[in-house]
């Protein structure tokens, strides 16, 4: 069989991280034909916008997509490009594995856990008022008058909307994945002891829903700032987690951290009849065009791509070839080595190569 997947290579150093990707998972057999768009400051310069309508067609078509990082400026500029692709093509479901991988830098081996992050809701909803706007100033008079907890007059306001069907949706994706992936407990992570509204609303559906599941799946709730604690001192107590957007984007950075970075965290995002595959890690645009970087993450992503596309076979033989490359510790690039001058350290492509030698035959 074959698949059409939209390649969206990045910037910075997205198209060297993209193109270590696509030879490994052409290295398993499976026969994909990449419709590459760019996206970006590439897309800036060539289209005037970071995310012409031609690529959300192409996702739309292909229903599948895989990319590389993206730069997003901080505090001005043009909005993520990440958090566009998500509201544009609803995908709600942004899955994180983090596992201990052998050769790796991780801070500790007892790590074997999936986040499940909202991705549509809460603050990254991009509903936002600068500063001394005339709909900001509007907004706090309104907001002034219904309560007797007043806003400055020099505040910038952003609105953190969370719904029973947004939560509804993702707590129960992540119920479905443990219950076929034969996956214990589900942990939904909040703080509705402070938002009793808000993550009150989150917590009160979770809860809800894992009635629906009693006695197949066990269910917690747990404090996010206890959270980030319990995690650094027993992430082997924890199985699947759901979470609203924002401590979604914070603890699985923290669970990256404890894998042993963000150059070995893979993501997916998933909607109805869409996914889109991506490392965690960001752009890093001051490596771009050395070849350097750590390309694991973006090819465990695309591991992750494979088994969406019931490929499950390739899935296993590409991620053993990655595991068997970090294990062995030889051809891997500086990050990955005991010393980070280490001259033994290979390139971004060199290490794809490696990857691909080790992959089994069909």
């Amino acid at each position: 069989m074959s698949y059409r997947v939209t390649l969206l290579p990045g910037d910075g150093i997205g198209p060297e991280v993209a193109l270590a990707m696509k030879k490994c998972i052409d290295a398993t057999g499976v026969k994909i034909t990449w419709d590459e768009e760019q996206v970006g400051e590439f897309a800036i310069k060539a289209s005037g916008t970071p995310l012409p309508d031609r690529v959300l067609e192409s996702i739309r078509k292909n229903k599948v997509a895989i990319k590389g990082p993206i730069v997003t400026p901080i505090g001005k500029g043009f909005r993520s490009v990440n958090v566009q692709l998500r509201q544009a093509l609803d995908l709600f479901a942004c899955v994180r594995p983090c596992k201990y991988y052998e050769g790796t830098k991780a801070k500790t081996k007892d790590i074997d856990l999936v986040i499940f992050r909202e991705n549509t809701e809460d603050l990254y909803a991009g509903i936002e008022f600068d500063i001394h706007t005339d709909a900001a100033r509007k907004l706090i008079k309104e907001i002034n008058a219904l309560q007797p907890r007043q806003i400055k007059d020099d505040s910038a306001i952003s609105i953190k909307p969370i719904s029973i069907s947004g939560s509804r949706r993702i707590v129960k994706y992540a119920f479905e994945y443990a219950l076929n992936n034969k996956r214990k407990k589900v942990t939904a992570v909040h703080k509705a002891n402070i938002m009793k509204f808000s993550d009150g609303l989150f917590l009160k559906t979770a809860r809800e829903v894992a009635e629906e599941y009693k006695g197949k799946v066990e269910f917690e709730d747990v404090i996010v700032d206890n959270m980030c604690m319990q995690l650094v001192q027993r992430a082997d107590f924890f199985d699947v987690l759901v979470l609203p957007n924002l401590y979604g984007d914070i603890v699985s950075d923290l669970c990256a951290g404890l894998m042993g970075g963000l150059g070995v965290a893979p993501g997916a995002n998933i909607g109805d009849e869409i996914a889109l595959f991506e490392p965690v890690h960001g752009s890093a645009p001051k490596y771009a065009g050395k070849n350097k970087v750590n390309p694991t993450a973006t090819i465990l992503s695309g591991v992750l791509m494979l088994e969406h596309l019931n490929e499950t076979k390739a899935a296993e033989r590409l991620e053993n070839a990655v595991k068997a490359v970090l294990k062995e510790g030889k051809y891997v690039t500086y990050d990955l080595k005991a010393d980070r001058d280490d001259p033994t350290a290979v390139g971004t492509q060199e290490m794809a190569d490696a990857i691909c030698k080790k992959i089994a035959p069909r």
